[in-house]
């Protein structure tokens, strides 16, 4: 590889943790770190930046690894790869929340290991291509947003969308009539777009506060459309209806 992709290791197990890191090294990929509790992958995802994280569903103390994968998710679109063993159900929903890239089984198996670093690692830079030669990007003034897709600007009012979707680092922004997608993240639609009149719900969804219709307990409804609403942003968007 010419430019290694950059891997961080979340196991509480160090010898596995160790084990898994001399193969990756092996095969070619740069280890930026081993870390055992989920607190401390936050810290490290966010000062070192890696490329993929290998994250163990399991882990010790206050934070499991799907937990973590959402945290770090809240702020950085980077693609997880889950190493499972034994998972039950309900905990492989939670991780399918998470949109992981692969499951790992444990006990690990060095073929598979490298197989799936290697598709994950294509789907990488497939969705990096995609981004250079079609997928729409936007220009944002103040009632209005122009997305560009295939060589035109498309005219879209804030004040027809009703909400945005994410799904790692693309964005789907919703209409009445329409939806387009875009090679953006989430995060980088929240600071582009009028806090005046969106909102971030979840950290898959932003919501344009105007087109709320059902705002219960632990989910919205815009349009039909149920969107769940997350712990953390609940107060916020209960603050900003009481100002509306």
């Amino acid at each position: 590889m010419e430019d290694k992709i950059k891997v961080l290791v979340v196991e509480d197990d160090m010898i596995i943790a160790a084990n898994i890191s001399l193969q990756l090294t092996n095969l070619g990929y740069e280890v930026t770190g081993i870390e055992t509790r989920g607190e401390e992958a936050l810290v490290h995802a966010r000062e070192n930046c890696p490329d993929i994280i290998l994250m163990d569903v399991n882990l010790k103390g206050k934070l499991d690894g799907i937990e973590t994968t959402q945290r770090i998710h809240e702020a950085f679109n980077i693609p997880v790869i889950y190493l499972t063993a034994n998972t039950d159900e309900a905990s492989f929903n939670r991780a399918k929340e998470t949109h992981p890239f692969a499951f790992i089984p444990k006990p690990l198996n060095t073929l598979q290991l490298q197989r799936t670093f290697e598709l994950v690692v294509q789907q990488i830079k497939l969705k990096n291509s995609n981004k250079e030669i079609g997928y729409p990007s936007l220009k944002v003034l103040d009632d209005r947003i122009f997305i560009r897709h295939k060589g035109h600007m498309n005219k879209l009012l804030l004040a027809d969308i009703l909400y945005i979707e994410a799904d790692r680092n693309y964005c789907m922004i919703v209409t009445t009539s329409n939806q387009y997608l875009l090679a953006t993240t989430l995060k980088t639609m929240e600071e582009k777009l009028p806090a005046s009149m969106f909102i971030r719900v979840h950290r898959s969804y932003m919501v344009n506060i105007s087109k709320l219709d059902v705002v219960a307990d632990g989910h919205l409804e815009i349009n039909r459309k149920v969107i769940p609403m997350g712990k953390s942003h609940k107060e916020p968007l209960l603050n900003r209806i009481q100002t509306i």
